[in-house]
């Protein structure tokens, strides 16, 4: 486990926190109380209940679970499902599962989450006089202007937030400044809404009300964001997350009062197509206020999207997903632009619209998709409290009980909902289906690897090295190489060298890269195998770290070059000049499979998707940053499980 880096508490740190973390759950009072009351009889048993089902979940689920405990997951202060796997997975080779599922649901709900939010911020304009003929919930009018909103979101993701990210705090605090002031001049008319805290209530609404447990899917949405919060904890550390969380759950919880409050008091026996959320805001106000709600949902957009991509980049760095091409598209330390999962969530969120057309028809799909991510945490919570904290068994199963009890009823309760709307479920499949492939995939070509001491061709390198009749190949001959032992190599290295086509070279480098479970960790370590003529240079990156290695190599080796580790004075002229491409050649060998193999039925089926999803995916080459001049690519076939009995026979001899 990592050293733990805690961010200092500061205003500003509070300021950006709140336009980084807390967006998605911001935005939910946008459409939590809407779900809950329509379709029901307005009467103070159902709004007292989810008033109280609201605030308890909010307290258990996100305060609880999240703030307190999940937060403490940190891997040297970052946080998400990924980095919390990277703790635990040494306590059990199944929990790559909950791994790879909490993922998925978290990218569905990168696909999700912009329509929901931003539809339900803008069809507000149906109450304002101006639009009221044009804006209406599922109208084209009103999906028309969502998927513009969204398509420019997706667009100036290559350009990174540094300019507009400053404006995120600042927009998140008018708005949570607004649910608070909106929520408490409901409150201060109608007092008796705050008696929701007893938890009697909830338990009223759950137990005897009819139909009340399956309301328990649409209270959940209030928590939705908080497995984001958990994934964003890198970008503004722990404390500056549980102080700002203070000022955001008043707002919020504020704000669903008031809109219990309004509801008791104004609403009539049906709440019909009015959202409860606007109907709080007074006329004067409500443009303003749907213009506040819309950049806010573009904000908690926003996190969700560059959440997206910082998942993808740790999922390519342990192996759950193919390379695909990385940028960073400024300054800000963590901040990179992917285009093939922009684009994929585009589509995602495009699809989502023109599909459900409205907010409410997609609170369903999407509850669900959290509650999942939700469960896969407490999954992976259990080991990292049981054998990394070494919580009593006793302790640790208290604790979880409660998160399961509700996760499970919640997840019950949006299941039965989506059995009529499975549009989503085959995408969340296939995101699914690639992560397990890919996974499984590199542990069976693992069986492939033989390793053998660089000991036992030293004399042979240094002989080929020094035979003046074989044409020199490369100045610099380097192979990336899977060997976590300094002293050995794979066996195909050592037969490209030695055995396919002789390779002489003034010095081999043997370069290896570690994935860390420190998300920034950039360390590298030098060892002379052979004096002058075989050298193993040890990367050790971070899971967040992009495997630069033609630039990192060349940094290597100005560092030894300056500290006078190796003459190279007399065999690198051009390295002072900085320049080393005449020097340097990088061999990789690219594995395919050999026809020799017989596989069972399920790893068969396993290889032929892993190696279809390869075609895809970025060539070694262009995942280490190596420039095509200077690399030269091998094809070694893999023998990975050979047929013992060849039923072969020699006839007609002698004849």
């Amino acid at each position: 486990m990592g050293k733990h880096i805690e961010r200092p508490l500061t205003w500003s740190g509070m300021l950006i926190t709140l336009g980084i973390v807390f967006g998605d759950i911001g935005t939910s009072p946008l459409y939590v109380f809407k779900a809950i009351a329509s379709g029901h009889v307005i009467e103070e048993r159902l709004i007292y209940g989810a008033v109280s089902c609201i605030f308890w979940t909010l307290t258990l689920q996100t305060t609880f679970k999240y703030i307190w405990l999940t937060l403490q997951a940190d891997n040297r202060g970052e946080g998400g499902v990924f980095s919390l796997y990277a703790l635990v997975r040494r306590y059990g080779r199944w929990l790559y599962i909950p791994a790879i599922i909490g993922a998925t649901t978290l990218l569905a709900d990168g696909v999700i989450q912009p329509p929901i939010s931003i539809s339900a911020a803008v069809e507000g304009l149906e109450g304002v006089p101006a639009f009221a003929d044009m804006i209406e919930p599922g109208g084209r009018s009103t999906v028309i202007l969502v998927m513009v909103i969204i398509a420019g979101l997706f667009f100036f993701q290559r350009f990174g937030t540094k300019v507009v990210g400053y404006a995120f705090g600042p927009i998140m605090f008018v708005w949570f400044t607004m649910l608070l002031v909106l929520g408490m001049v409901q409150i201060v008319e109608h007092p008796a809404v705050l008696k929701c805290v007893n938890p009697w209530y909830a338990y009223e609404l759950l137990a005897r009300y009819p139909g009340g447990f399956w309301l328990l899917g649409a209270v959940f949405l209030c928590t939705t964001g908080a497995e984001a919060l958990y994934n964003d904890m890198g970008h503004c550390g722990l404390r500056n997350i549980r102080w700002t969380w203070g000022f955001v759950k008043l707002a919020l919880v504020a704000n669903y009062m008031g809109q219990g409050a309004w509801l008791l008091s104004s609403a009539g026996p049906e709440l019909g197509e009015r959202n409860p959320f606007y109907a709080i805001v007074p006329q004067w106000f409500l443009l303003s206020s749907v213009a506040i709600a819309t950049l806010a949902a573009v904000v908690a957009c926003q996190a969700v999207i560059s959440g997206s991509f910082t998942l993808i980049n740790e999922a390519i760095t342990l192996n759950f997903w193919p390379r695909v091409r990385v940028k960073f598209p400024s300054e800000i330390r963590g901040q990179i632009y992917i285009p093939s999962v922009n684009w994929m969530l585009f589509v995602g969120c495009m699809g989502v619209m023109l599909y459900f057309r409205q907010s409410s028809a997609m609170e369903a799909v999407y509850g669900f998709f959290i509650v999942v991510a939700m469960l896969m945490t407490s999954t992976l919570m259990f080991g990292y409290l049981r054998f990394a904290k070494r919580w009593p068994l006793f302790a640790v199963g208290a604790v979880l009980f409660v998160f399961f009890s509700m996760e499970i009823a919640n997840f019950i309760a949006n299941a039965v909902k989506i059995i009529h709307q499975p549009l989503l479920l085959p995408s969340a499949m296939g995101l699914l289906f690639v992560m397990f492939i890919w996974y499984r995939a590199r542990k069976i070509t693992n069986r492939f690897l033989h390793f053998v001491p660089l000991t036992k061709y030293a004399q042979a390198l240094r002989d080929l090295s020094d035979d003046k009749e074989i044409p020199k190949f490369a100045t610099h001959l380097v192979y990336l190489t899977k060997a976590d032992r300094a002293t050995n190599v794979e066996k195909q290295v050592i037969d490209s060298i030695l055995a396919r086509k002789v390779k002489r070279a003034d010095i081999y480098w043997f370069v290896h890269v570690n994935y860390t479970d420190e998300p920034y960790r950039m360390e590298y370590r030098v060892k002379e195998l052979i004096d002058d003529k075989v050298i193993r240079v040890d990367f050790d990156l971070g899971f967040r770290v992009q495997a630069r290695i033609n630039m990192l190599f060349r940094r290597v080796l100005e560092e030894m070059e300056s500290d006078h580790d190796l003459e190279f004075s007399s065999k690198y002229e051009s390295i002072k000049k900085g320049d080393f491409h005449t020097d340097i050649c990088y061999i990789l060998l690219d594995r395919v499979l050999s026809v020799e193999n017989e596989f069972g039925l399920a790893d068969d089926v396993v290889l032929d998707s892993y190696f279809a999803l390869k075609k895809l995916a970025l060539t070694d080459r262009e995942a280490f940053g190596l420039d095509p001049n200077m690399t030269v690519v091998e094809k070694v076939p893999m023998i990975i499980q050979q047929r013992r009995e060849v039923p072969l026979r020699r006839v007609g001899k002698g004849q």
